[in-house]
């Protein structure tokens, strides 16, 4: 039965940390690998009835070292779609994040990589600038003193900081673009900075939309969020 348990835990573990990675280098789909997240909660739950009922009827197989391992194993399994679920419920289901929701950047170097991409390069709409007001209304427009020159400088520096893939600076229009690839899912995401000289300010408004899935769990706002807080760094 120990043995048993133990094997369980593992998998439960491995349906849940393993989709990531085998999406990330192109082995198994995105609708495969949620799959592992939902079998997972199945497996860790699984465990944690095994273990309570060795516990109370095979208690002379249990032990405390492999009985932790196993609670472990099954907590992250059961946890961690969990969190990623309740985050979904927590924020709007939109993927399309902008700064100017009345004339967001417009993708240039980057929209032919999107080709193939699930979701369009084209701004998503007025649904998803109501949603986007109702959920993130501090994020908006930014405007900076220093100069052109010196705020495409700066973001060129925040981007290479953040470890981002630099895709297009064009000093002319004010335009950077740059790709985020997630860590466990590999999923690509998309940065637009524009930088508009008005003569007495700069303007600098930020977009950065998902390629793939419908939510974004908050992070495109995120990246956002980031991106200033390193421009400002960088700057002050």
């Amino acid at each position: 039965m120990k043995i048993f348990v133990s094997l369980m835990s593992l998998i439960a573990l491995l349906l849940v940390v393993l989709p990531g990675p085998l999406h990330k280098f192109d082995v198994i789909n995105l609708s495969t690998a949620f799959m592992g997240f939902k079998f997972g909660i199945y497996a860790g739950v699984t465990v944690l009835i095994l273990l309570g009922l060795q516990f109370l009827f095979m208690r002379k197989t249990t032990t405390i070292g492999s009985a932790i391992i196993a609670i472990l194993c099954a907590a992250i399994a059961i946890a961690l779609p969990l969190v990623m679920i309740s985050k979904g419920k927590s924020v709007p289901p939109i993927h399309d994040i902008s700064t100017d929701l009345v004339n967001p950047p417009e993708f240039v170097a980057i929209a032919p990589l999107r080709a193939d991409a699930p979701n369009p390069v084209a701004y998503d709409g007025a649904q998803t600038a109501e949603q986007q007001r109702q959920a993130y209304p501090e994020l908006e427009t930014l405007n900076y003193a220093q100069s052109k020159t010196e705020l495409m400088s700066a973001m060129e520096q925040a981007i290479n900081n953040l470890g981002w893939e630099l895709v297009n600076i064009d000093l002319s229009t004010g335009i950077i673009e740059a790709t985020e690839t997630t860590t466990w899912f590999g999923f690509k995401d998309d940065i637009i900075v524009r930088i508009h000289d008005t003569g007495d300010e700069r303007l600098i408004d930020i977009r950065s939309k998902s390629r793939v899935g419908a939510s974004d769990l908050g992070k495109n706002a995120a990246r956002i969020h980031t991106l200033i807080k390193e421009l400002n760094a960088v700057l002050y």
